[in-house]
Parts: C-alpha cells; sequence; structure tokens
C-alpha cells in the first residue's frame, strides 16, 4: 500500500533522501546527471543525435535561404518560436494530465521565469516509481509520437521541417524529467516516493529502510 505522509516522514521507516526547493531545481538536476551511470548515457547518446540533427537542419535551411530558398528557413524559425513558447505549455500540460490519471486530486502549475523553469504539480500527492515514471515520460513520448507522425504526413514538403525542430529541441526539454526518474533506480529493492509541497515550494524523495 502508498504510505501516508505521516509514514514516510516517520525515520523508523522511510530514509529522506533528498528535499529539493523549486528555485534549486536545476542545480539538482545538474547534480543527479553528475551520479547516474546507467540511464543518463544511453540518454546522453539520444541527446547528442538530437543535437546533431538540429544543427544539420538548421544549416541546410540557412544554405537554402542563401540560395534563394527561405521557406525551409522560415519554417524553422517558427518551429524554434514554437517550442520555446506554445510548446513549453503543452510540455507542462501533459505532465498534468499524467498526474490527474496517476489519481492527483487537483494540478497546478508555475513558473520561475529568470531560471525558465516551468512545472505541473500536484501539492502533497505521493507518487512511487511506476506513477513517477508515468508523469515524468508522458511529455517525450506523446510528442515522440506525434512529431513523427508529422514527419511521415509530410515527409516531401518543406512543413516537415517543423516537426524536424520540435522533435530535437523537445528532447532537450526533457532532460530534467530524465534526470530525476534516476533517483527511482538508485535503491534496487527498495521502494522510493516523492510528493510536492506547494506551501514549502519543496519535493521530497524518500526510500523504505531495510528491516
Amino acid at each position: 500500500m502508498k504510505p501516508s505522509i505521516n509514514d514516510l516522514n516517520d525515520p523508523a521507516q522511510f530514509d529522506l533522501i533528498a528535499s529539493v526547493e523549486q528555485d534549486h531545481v536545476k542545480e539538482f538536476v545538474i547534480d543527479q546527471v553528475l551520479r547516474d551511470k546507467k540511464i543518463i548515457p544511453v540518454y546522453m547518446v539520444f541527446q547528442t543525435i538530437m543535437l546533431l540533427a538540429c544543427i544539420f537542419f538548421v544549416t541546410r535551411a540557412v544554405i537554402l535561404a542563401y540560395k534563394g530558398n527561405s521557406v525551409f528557413l522560415l519554417i524553422t524559425a517558427g518551429g524554434l518560436l514554437f517550442s520555446f513558447t506554445i510548446l513549453v505549455a503543452i510540455h507542462e500540460l501533459l505532465h498534468g494530465l499524467a498526474l490527474k490519471l496517476s489519481g492527483a486530486p487537483r494540478v497546478t502549475f508555475g513558473a520561475i521565469f529568470r531560471k525558465f523553469i516551468f512545472f505541473a504539480e500536484a501539492d502533497k500527492h505521493i507518487l512511487r516509481k511506476k506513477s513517477f515514471l508515468f508523469v515524468a515520460l508522458t511529455p517525450l513520448i506523446v510528442i515522440q509520437i506525434v512529431t513523427t507522425a508529422g514527419i511521415i504526413i509530410w515527409f516531401s514538403d518543406p512543413f516537415i521541417y517543423f516537426f524536424l525542430m520540435i522533435m530535437t529541441i523537445h528532447s532537450f526539454f526533457c532532460s530534467g524529467d530524465i534526470a530525476l526518474l534516476t533517483i527511482f533506480y538508485r535503491y534496487p529493492g527498495r521502494d522510493t516516493f516523492t510528493y510536492d509541497d506547494r506551501t514549502e515550494k519543496t519535493s521530497y524523495y524518500y526510500v523504505r529502510k531495510i528491516h
């Protein structure tokens, strides 16, 4: 059974392994990236492929514009603009939808604009490994499916660049989600849980003690 918050804060049952203030989540994510030796290296390969693809498509669009065909560059610019505005909102809405589907009674959204941090949270809604994986990976999976479909449909059209840019840029948006889920694989055989406290603006991570 899923423990209560009182259970999680009982040192006889659980160890608090991390508490992360919203304002310091980027530093925490970087720390997880540096600590993990299994999931992050694999994702870094994926990220490198996406980065190289992004550089290739942007370079090709610029070259085509230089030769007189600016359509590809305009569509690429549109994809970039969409990615850093509307896509950010879609990403967080997908997190919010996943939280609701995981049983959260209420989901709220927030942002720290000076650090370009955006988040969806469910106050004191406890997530265990499977639920957290679902919430963390929903945006990545959904956007990858949608952009792949767009690439297939518009394969012979300049509009394909719109979906290519979204696919490559969004993979970087998901880096923080991937880094956070590594926590749940750090203690094999032990249940790990997390919840957000909206009042304290802090996320807590716990692992069950071995008795």
